[in-house]
């Protein structure tokens, strides 16, 4: 993969000092432990199935665990990996890993997580197979993330919208779920976070764009980093399915000046229509 500019890298690092050093506090960010986490599974332990138009994937194992997870990794490693989608051996992963996402943390934030991860309990469990389209392999990945692979736009000037989007795009990889992807699974950034008709396990994942008719147009901030704390909506009704375990595993666990600068962040963007 392509390294970002400069230019961009350090623009997403305005306002994100405060947080770069605490790795549980990035981890909860970045919303590590849900996805690689099983339902009857222990913790990080991976095994979690993700059903996409190009098959099921299951995430690995991400404890300390020598033998099935991550504890012989190097801290360069996990940063290679998590960053730039490739693994100690050399192999490229299905982006269904967020890294297209993850490239814009910091090197910094990223080696916070992996000094984290080192220190949970490490569970035996070893990786289930990708159970994938017959057509794919992984070697397809390699060109892929060369060919694909588009480098996104600089963060904001202003700070706190700047640190929002760090939250939302980086950290947060919001565009993963609410962004509509194209044939090769690219995500599409004309229709950037306006909703995904075809989600992750088949569900139609809503518009967070100022769209008034199908988006959040008609929320204000406080509505919006009320929802990011509680899962409350407007209405009085409480979101459900995977934006429930979002809210649970990550944006409640934030500090409310950064839910508050996701909020900003969100109600900044161009009001875009569902595709």
């Amino acid at each position: 993969m392509r390294n970002l500019p400069a230019a961009i890298v350090v623009s997403s690092l305005i306002g994100v000092a405060h947080a770069a050093t605490d790795g549980e506090y990035l981890f909860n960010a970045a919303g590590c432990l849900a996805c690689h986490t099983s339902e009857d599974g222990p913790e990080l332990a991976g095994g979690r199935a993700f059903e996409t138009p190009y098959g099921t994937f299951y995430s690995p194992n991400i404890s300390p665990d020598e033998q099935t997870g991550i504890g012989n990794w190097s801290k360069e490693q996990f940063i290679e990996a998590l960053k730039h989608g490739t693994s100690p051996r050399g192999d490229p992963y299905f982006p269904v890993f967020p890294y297209p996402s993850y490239q814009l943390m910091t090197d910094e934030d990223a080696g916070a997580i992996y000094d984290y991860l080192m220190q949970r309990e490490p569970q035996q469990r070893a990786n289930r197979e990708h159970d994938t389209a017959w057509w794919l392999g992984r070697w397809m990945m390699t060109p892929w993330q060369w060919w694909f692979e588009e480098e996104p736009p600089a963060a904001p000037d202003d700070a706190q919208l700047a640190r929002g989007r760090y939250l939302v795009d980086a950290l947060g990889h919001c565009g993963e779920c609410h962004t509509s992807r194209d044939w090769a699974g690219v995500a599409d950034r004309s229709y950037y976070l306006a909703g995904n008709p075809d989600g992750p396990d088949g569900e139609k994942v809503p518009n967070i764009t100022p769209d008034r008719s199908n988006g959040i147009g008609k929320w204000d901030t406080d509505d919006l980093k009320w929802f990011l704390q509680s899962g409350e909506l407007p209405d009085g009704d409480y979101t459900g399915g995977a934006m429930s375990e979002v809210i649970d595993n990550t944006t409640s666990k934030l500090t409310p000046d950064d839910r508050t600068a996701m909020a900003k962040f969100l109600k900044s963007l161009p009001a875009l229509e569902t595709p």
